[in-house]
């Protein structure tokens, strides 16, 4: 049971959310389910899932060699805490930056579009309207270690799989936005996980 016992990036939304809702209990329930979730996104009903994970695919055919996919990261100091990055930069075996991939509909995409035109602060547009990735970053730079990473938002054309199979992306199709490590929200996340972490140091002692 202990090894199920973690909190992914995945899950920060539901880490940050009130202490008395229904995302905070379903999280409780799934920490102490001995339980691994099996996913296929790649089969997913869900077309934003699907069209997600296809798309994850072709992003990394941009990228250089050095980039791993679901690069997984624990944090050194609450190892409740852990992350699977979509795209670390590795370097002697150390990561040293990653790309986390948000594919977005074609009208979010040209809002950032018009924003960056116009010279406006992404990170705050980001911060005020896509928190949940927001924080989620957050998650996994406290993981990593890192001081910075990228929050990319993908604009999505189709949900067609065949269509995102084939797609080559270009430069024009996509956000890159740096994100700096933010305290305030680290020091809640750590905060919210001190309980998580108390029951996994319970169960992981040894009785002799």
């Amino acid at each position: 049971m202990v090894k199920t016992m973690t909190i992914g990036s995945g899950s920060t939304k539901d880490l940050l959310s009130g202490k008395q809702t229904k995302a905070q209990a379903k999280l409780i329930q799934k920490f102490v389910s001995g339980e691994f979730p099996i996913r296929n996104s790649y089969s997913s009903p869900i077309d934003a899932l699907r069209t997600g994970a296809i798309l994850e695919d072709r992003y990394l055919l941009i990228l250089p060699d050095n980039y791993y996919p679901q690069y997984k990261s624990v944090c050194k100091e609450m190892n409740v805490l852990t992350c699977r990055i979509d795209f670390g930069l590795v370097e002697k075996g150390n990561i040293i930056d990653f790309d986390e991939l948000k594919t977005c509909n074609f009208s979010d995409y040209m809002a950032f579009e018009e924003l960056k035109i116009e010279g406006a602060d992404l990170l705050t547009y980001v911060k005020k309207h896509f928190k949940n990735n927001y924080n989620q970053v957050q998650h996994q730079l406290l993981c990593s270690g890192l001081d910075s990473a990228n929050l990319v938002f993908l604009a999505v054309y189709s949900y067609e799989d065949e269509i995102n199979y084939n797609r080559d992306i270009k430069e024009n199709e996509y956000i890159k936005i740096r994100v700096p490590r933010d305290e305030d929200v680290i020091s809640k996340i750590k905060e919210r996980a001190e309980i998580f972490q108390t029951i996994k140091d319970y169960y992981s002692l040894k009785i002799k």
